[in-house]
Parts: structure tokens; C-alpha cells; sequence
């Protein structure tokens, strides 16, 4: 057994002996707790992000190094090989009427997150302000959260990693995926997804202030969650589907 993997299964018996309740012998429920929530997150907010498929062009992926670029992704040997990407582009096409479309996909930050739903160590966790997150720090690699997100938006890192970036900590054995730059969204600043798009597709927001650009825009056009059927409810809206 690995030196990563004996430490992950102390670290699940350790949880079990302090939180757990007994069902019956041998077994236990894991009364799960997430990370504290940090000082900058609220539910008076609940940040979202519009995208405008029609201005999306299919060449384009300026947002996908804009995010790697931030977040230390794909930089390494590691990152290369086993294909880290947390946000990719995906190209669509209307079997009917031959018509493409081209868009960006990410973690679409649920209301209702079912990758929080199945993780077993509280590690996945909904913010406050609505932004998904894992906690590396209590993750133990399990992959629930991966087979539960019905975006695939979800990645696991196989093997070490170098030249991270501080504010954004990753590590060996976890599962990862958006933050919405989280790190940036708690200094003031938009995602680096959105900055760097050229075509101005991408609107980041609160949607619960009806005067934000991005409520405004959504109370204007009609706008579509990707899987609404599984009413999620999600932060991640497109518009021209």
C-alpha cells in the first residue's frame, strides 16, 4: 500500500472513531463536516455566470488557458498527462437543423450540488454564496463526486504536482475542479475565464442583486441550465442554446 493511500485510510479512521454513529457492528454513518466558511462568503449572494453561446466562436479556448494560466493547470509534466482541465469547450451541432454552437463547461455550481450529495468526508461543500468546492485537505480520492456530476466536470489528480499556484492549492490523490477563481471573486475581481474572453460572452455576477449586470441580463433574454431536468439549479446559465 502507498505511503498516500495508508495515510487516507488513517485519516477515514480517525474520522469514523470521532464523528461516526454505530448501525451496527463494524459499521458506521459519518456525520461529514465541511471546511469552515471563509470570512468573505455570504448567502446574501450567490455569485453565477451567463454565457452567450452565439458570441462563442468554436476556435476560440482563450477562457480555457486564461484558466489554467491562473490556476497553475497543465503547466506540468503531471498536468499533461492526465489531462487536468476545469473548464473545456465542447462543440454541439442540431441534428435538425445543422446548426453548431460552441460553448465553454465547468463546474456549474448547483444550488442543489449532488457531488455534495455523495461525498462521504464532507470534503465537497457549497460555499455560502453558492461557489462548489473540495476541500484537498479532507478529500480522500474516493471519485463519488466524479461519477455523481452528470457534467463530467470533475478531474482527479493521479500524480504529483510542481510550479502550483499558491493561492490555489492542489494536490495528489484529490478530486478538483472550477472555483469560480474563488481566490479572485473573494479579493474583488471577476474569474479569469471571464476576463479573458475576447468576445465579451461571459457575464459573472450575483444573481440574487436584481441591479447586477447579470440579473439584469437574465430577467432580458431567455436563458437555458444545461440538464434543468434534474433541477439542480445551477450558476452556470447559457443563453442562445
Amino acid at each position: 500500500m502507498s505511503e498516500t493511500s495508508s495515510s487516507r485510510r488513517r485519516f477515514v479512521g480517525a474520522s469514523v472513531a470521532g464523528l461516526g454513529i454505530a448501525v451496527a457492528p463494524g459499521i458506521h454513518l459519518i456525520a461529514a463536516q465541511g471546511p469552515a466558511e471563509p470570512a468573505g462568503a455570504s448567502n446574501a449572494k450567490r455569485w453565477g455566470l451567463l454565457v452567450d453561446a452565439s458570441k462563442c466562436a468554436s476556435g476560440c479556448d482563450a477562457c480555457v488557458k486564461a484558466c489554467a494560466t491562473e490556476n497553475g493547470i497543465n503547466e506540468t509534466v503531471a498536468d499533461a498527462r492526465q489531462g487536468s482541465q476545469w473548464i473545456r469547450k465542447i462543440d454541439l451541432q442540431d441534428k435538425r437543423t445543422g446548426r453548431q454552437l460552441s460553448l465553454p463547461m465547468m463546474c456549474q455550481h448547483c444550488a442543489n450540488p449532488p457531488c455534495v450529495d455523495v461525498c462521504p468526508t464532507g470534503a465537497s461543500m457549497k460555499r455560502a454564496d453558492g461557489i462548489v468546492l473540495v476541500d484537498r485537505h479532507v478529500c480522500i480520492g474516493c471519485r463519488y463526486c466524479m461519477m455523481a456530476c452528470p457534467y463530467k466536470a470533475r478531474s482527479f489528480v493521479h500524480q504529483p504536482l510542481t510550479e502550483q499556484n499558491p493561492e490555489v492549492p492542489r494536490g495528489l490523490g484529490c478530486v478538483e475542479s472550477c472555483t469560480f477563481c474563488v481566490q479572485r471573486v473573494d479579493r474583488g475581481q471577476t474569474p479569469a475565464c471571464v476576463e479573458a474572453c475576447p468576445e465579451g460572452a461571459m457575464v459573472f455576477g450575483d444573481l440574487k442583486d436584481p441591479n447586477s449586470a447579470i440579473s439584469r441580463r437574465l430577467a432580458q433574454v431567455a436563458t437555458t441550465q444545461v440538464r434543468a431536468d434534474l433541477g439542480l439549479d445551477t450558476g452556470v446559465r447559457y443563453q442562445g442554446l
